[in-house]
Parts: C-alpha cells; structure tokens; sequence
C-alpha cells in the first residue's frame, strides 16, 4: 500500500462501509481483508479516538441483498443501518455466472441486470449513507461511450442517472474511453489502470525475461490502445508498436463493420518477447489474429496483457491459439468474474487487485490526494530493478 503515513495523519470523512452486489461478492470479500488490514497496521490519529469509533473493524462488509419476485421483478434490501456512514458499493457487470428465476425458467443476470441492482441499492441507501461512491471497475455500456449516427449515449446518460440518484464518486478502471466523465462534470471521476499489477504478475511467472529495448517490445493492438501501449513502453524503456484494424465499412456484421485484416507499424519484432497491452479481451478474435500475426513476424515470445478477460465466446479458440504456440501467456486482472474453466488453464496468469483496490477506497475514505495511487511509476521502476537484481518480488 503506497504513502502509509499520508493516512497516520488524515481525518476519515465518515465511518467506511463496504455493500457489495451479488456480482462482485468475492472481490469484496478480498478487499475487506486488506482494508482491515490496513487500518491495523496504521497507526492513524482516529485510531483510538472516541469520536472515531470503529475505526479500526474486522468487518467493513454491510449486508445487502436483492431479491426476485416470481415474475422477475426485484428489490434491494439493507440488512443492516449505514445511516451517516461512508458507503462504497462495488459491482461487477460482466458476471454472467448470477442467475434469478422468473416464471419458473432460470435466467442470466446481463449488464442492464446487474445495473438496474446496483440502482436498487443506491436507492435504498439514498437519504441515509453520509456519501455514496460507486465502484465499477467494468464501466456499464462503456464501449458505447460516443454517437454514431442514430444510436443511444448509454454510458452518458448512466453516469448521469446516477449523479443525480445522489453518487458522489466513481471508481472504474481503463474505461474505453474516460473523456464519457464529461456527462457529470460535478461528480468526482477516478479512471485507474493496472500495469504495475501486470509487470509484477508477469514478473513472477516469468524468470528470464530480459526487459530493455533489444529483447522487448510492447505493442498496441489497436489505435485505441496506443496511450496504454506507450506509458508502459516508456515505464519499461522499450520500444513500442501498433496494430490497425483495417475494417469493411460497407458491411455491418453483429452492430459492426467485420476487421479485414490488422496491419503492423512499428520496429523490428525478430526475436524479440512482445507484450500486448489493452483494456478487454471479448471474444477474444482480434486478439489471437494478432498474436498470429507477431509469431509470424518472428516474435520470440507474446504475453497478453488485459484488464478485462470476458471471453465472451468461450476458452476454445484460445486453447487451439495455445496449442498452435501463438501466444505464452495471458494476463488479466480479477475486477471481473472468472469462469473456473479460465482459472484452470496453463497459459493464464492472474494480476490480483484487491490490495490496490482497498488502498483506492482507504484514501477516498480519509479524502487524500488520490494521486498516491494514480501514480505507480516509481513502483513498477523498483520492481524492475528488484527483479534484475533477482531479489524478492512484493505480494
């Protein structure tokens, strides 16, 4: 947890309560761990004050939950009181794996599902809770962050809904694209992204990686991407590269115009370990087209590097791209749900979260700067060098 002793010194704005959604049970129950370890461990001015009390807790978990009706219909309800308390609620919704009857047949919970929950529980709160901050690391409906034509403004107008239900703050993490925090210019917006928790993640299963810019390059799948791919190639000291999506714009297939081929801009690759930076895999399609693409150019080895595995069609294809040796390894955050068939494959590595996540919400807690988070440079640059120097690698 970085600058410990900007905390020894703060006042929290209320007492922290965590809610979590029935799609992110289990992140929460990990960030609970380290919260209650954080505030053990920190020898904060409130800790023994009683105007403070219950600071320090072995539980910041409140409970909530919300129930179906027959026909489908829900609501939320709070177990217990979080009256004047400072309410984080997290969410997950990409977790296909919660499910609900209605009239009699078993159905999937999809986004709008788990958004409409997550309204629920804002409004049960609502009136109550001192400040309500949400905490959705898959932003809802983020990929359709800007119009094209004759189409809805769905994140937008979300953001929006929920400023005005009375949410003070939004947590997300590598939204498509973070300028859509323009339609609540008055909310507080954090956007945080993972690569110190990918460099460690890969470090640690990784033992001959030589990172500098003759054995490693990091590549953009895409032009969206290219801000990622750079402020890691730049942390790192390697090169970087890009891949452009050359599509048919005179076919739409599935809401979309098909990728006709992905064509490379960039340095020599021969012989060289090759990271992919980007915010999702999906389907997954473009991202093994890709890896094709860089082992065919003679890359020695190619690590994927997402914050979101959704894997929308399955683990299939992947297993056929493992086997056919276009990729090593694939590395993926645990902000959203991860089928056990995933957990289970050779080739996937997990960046855990829930310690950086719970360093997030200590500092929102206690309104410190939240650039000592935002900020992991110096970090990524010590493990560099601890890992050069084969030391120890931190949790």
């Amino acid at each position: 947890m970085p600058n410990l002793c900007e905390l020894e010194s703060a006042i929290p704005v209320a007492p922290l309560k965590i809610m979590a959604a029935d799609s992110a049970i289990k992140l929460a129950d990990s960030v609970n761990r380290y919260l209650v370890e954080f505030r053990r461990s920190v020898n904060n001015l409130a800790k023994n004050d009683p105007a403070f009390q219950g600071y320090a807790q072995d539980n910041y978990l409140t409970s909530a939950v919300c129930p179906r009706f027959g026909t489908g219909e829900g609501k939320a309800v709070l177990n217990e009181s979080i009256r004047g308390k400072d309410l984080f609620i997290i969410t997950d919704v990409c977790n296909h794996s919660i499910t609900y009857k209605m009239n009699s047949y078993i159905n999937h919970k999809s986004p709008d599902d788990h958004y409409q929950d997550l309204k629920r529980l804002i409004s049960a709160a609502n009136g109550k809770a001192h400040r309500i901050n949400v905490i959705m690391p898959f932003l809802y409906e983020g990929r359709q962050h800007k119009r094209n034509g004759r189409e809805s403004l769905d994140c937008a107008y979300a953001i929006e809904e929920l400023t005005n239900m009375g949410v003070s703050n939004f947590i997300t993490f590598d939204a498509h694209d973070p300028r859509v925090q323009n339609a609540a210019p008055l909310s507080g917006f954090d956007n945080f992204t993972p690569p110190y928790q990918f460099v460690r993640a890969l470090l640690r299963t990784e033992e001959d990686l030589i990172i500098d810019k003759y054995h490693t390059i990091v590549i953009s799948p895409d032009e969206g991407a290219l801000d990622r791919a750079v402020y890691f190639a730049n942390v790192l000291g390697v090169d970087t590269g890009m891949f452009y999506k050359r599509r048919d714009y005179s076919t739409i297939i599935n809401g979309k115009n098909p990728i006709v081929a992905h064509e490379f801009l960039g340095e020599n690759i021969d012989g060289k370990d090759v990271i992919i930076i980007d915010d999702m895999i999906s389907s997954g399609g473009s991202m093994i087209d890709t890896a094709k693409q860089l082992k065919s150019m003679n890359a020695k080895r190619v690590f994927i590097c997402c914050t979101f595995g959704l894997f929308t069609d399955g683990m299939d294809a992947f297993d056929e791209a493992y086997e056919k040796c276009y990729f090593d390894k694939i590395v993926t955050t645990n902000l959203t749900y991860q089928p056990p068939e995933l957990l289970s494959r050779p080739y996937y590595v997990e960046a855990e979260m829930s310690k950086f996540l719970a360093s997030i919400i200590d500092f929102m807690n206690h309104d410190s700067s939240m650039s000592n988070v935002h900020t992991p440079t110096d970090k990524i640059q010590d493990l560099l060098f601890r890992y050069n120097n084969r030391e120890e690698l931190p949790l």
